[in-house]
């Protein structure tokens, strides 16, 4: 059995693991980084027996590398690791600093902000409203962070669960239409925006009308539907706002869509726009702290003595301690693993083959629904080797295409999106339940969203 073959079945044996990881009851952190490190430890030990190498730099199979020795092999191999591991960790820093902004608004409670813009007893508005809000917080914040805020607040608008899940799978629906367009909506079409695939411009214009419909069209359809006629409750205000949080809202969100901007300016990688967003919002709200410490009388000085005062205060400390790290190691975990892959020019090759016998929106296509059953973020990271750069040039519209597929693709099952499995555990929802009620809606919705691309673009 040679090298190739070990690394393909440690990538699929891992990644069933990960699929079925509530089964396990194994987080899927863990198979993503032992397959990580298998494949890459099988690469080294096989070196000599490759015939071929991608060369990531240039986008095409590196040219003569059979004819170099065991040293040169061993520095080639090196030199592309160090720049996959370069690469996914851009984009890690650049959502460690996301995660950590919109920790920092949550500490001051600045979500709840939004609860203010709710003045409706129709449980049919309600449904555009949160729906509206979640596909445009997503494309700021995040699909998944949009989820979580937007279901957080319908759990004070709307006690009764079983009309709740209603609500929170279209949010789901909305979240992942409004991430499709943004190039920090997504995890995926972050990877796209920081490969050079889109642009920031690009990526809206081409999919902020396919995503709309993709939100818009199911939501016609649940309009009309008996759990959404009539009117609802609204609960009595419970306990008094943290009067920063409105401000530290409005300048998080602020700063994260700077980020772009900051990109186009000096045309440095997103991530260092990003620090520098953190940077500001963390200033912030260390000044708040203190002035609202040292305004606060302390009523144990004893206790005060023996901690530290600046852990005890720090809102940025606490952001961090609260960031999603097993995420981030997931991640790192996924993208190294199909790095190792498009370095032996498996990707590659499999890209040209499915090229050859068929036509690439109809792949694109598939791998939308592919991302409804496995995650996105493999499928992309794939599909960014698979396609000569050399033919396909930033802002090709295969790339947009991927971005719209890959993120939408997912609502169509509750376990294909991260959007959909953190509604999942909130709510208690069912996957056949899901599967019953809200898959036929994100099906019309994904198809309409993608043949008006289609017939726009192609």
């Amino acid at each position: 059995m040679g090298y190739e073959t070990l690394i393909v079945i440690v990538f699929i044996l891992g990644y069933t693991a990960i699929t079925i990881e509530h089964s396990l009851k194994i987080d899927k952190l863990v198979p993503a980084l032992l397959m990580m490190a298998l494949a890459w430890a099988f690469t080294a030990f096989g070196i000599d027996s490759f015939t071929g190498w991608f060369d990531s730099h240039s986008h095409k199979m590196m040219e003569g590398f059979s004819l170099l020795n065991h040293d040169e092999k061993l520095h080639t191999l090196e030199s592309t690791l160090l720049h996959h591991f370069g690469k996914t960790c851009e984009i890690l820093i650049f959502l460690i600093g996301a995660m950590t902004i919109v920790e920092i608004i949550d500490h001051f409670d600045g979500f709840s902000t939004i609860k203010k813009y709710i003045k409706t007893d129709s449980k049919r508005k309600l449904l555009w409203i949160v729906s509206g809000l979640a596909f445009i917080l997503s494309a700021i914040i995040d699909n998944l962070t949009a989820t979580i805020v937007l279901i957080t607040i319908l759990r004070k608008l709307i006690p009764d669960s079983e009309t709740r899940i209603w609500y929170a799978g279209l949010i789901v629906l909305a979240a992942n239409a409004g991430g499709a367009w943004s190039p920090i909506g997504d995890v995926t079409t972050t990877m796209l925006w920081m490969g050079q695939r889109v642009s920031t411009v690009k990526l809206i214009e081409y999919l902020i009308m396919p995503s709309f419909l993709c939100m818009a069209i199911p939501l016609i359809i649940a309009s009309f539907l008996p759990v959404f006629k009539g009117t609802f409750q609204m609960p009595e205000e419970d306990g008094e706002q943290n009067k920063m949080g409105p401000t530290m809202l409005y300048l998080g969100l602020i700063m994260i869509v700077f980020v772009p901007i900051f990109k186009t300016i000096t045309h440095l990688p997103p991530y260092v726009g990003m620090m520098l967003s953190l940077g500001v919002v963390a200033f912030i709200a260390e000044l708040i702290s203190n002035r609202q410490f040292s305004m606060t009388s302390v009523t144990n000085q004893e206790e005060l003595d023996h901690t530290d005062v600046h852990h005890v205060k720090s809102p940025t400390l606490k952001a961090l301690a609260k960031i999603e790290l097993p995420s981030i190691l997931f991640f790192l975990g996924i993208l190294m693993t199909v790095a190792s892959l498009e370095s032996l020019g498996l990707i590659f090759q499999f890209g040209q083959d499915v090229q050859a016998v068929m036509d690439n929106k109809y792949f694109v296509l598939l791998l939308g629904v592919g991302s409804a059953i496995i995650d996105n973020v493999p499928l992309v990271a794939a599909s960014m080797g698979m396609f000569d750069m050399n033919t396909f040039v930033m802002d090709d519209h295969i790339w947009h295409f991927i971005a719209y597929a890959a993120g939408t693709g997912g609502s169509m099952l509750i376990i294909g999106s991260a959007a959909g499995v953190v509604a999942m555990g909130m709510e208690k929802i069912s996957f056949f339940w899901y599967l019953k009620n809200i898959t036929w809606l994100a099906l019309i919705g994904y198809i309409i969203g993608a043949v008006f691309f289609i017939l726009l673009y192609h």
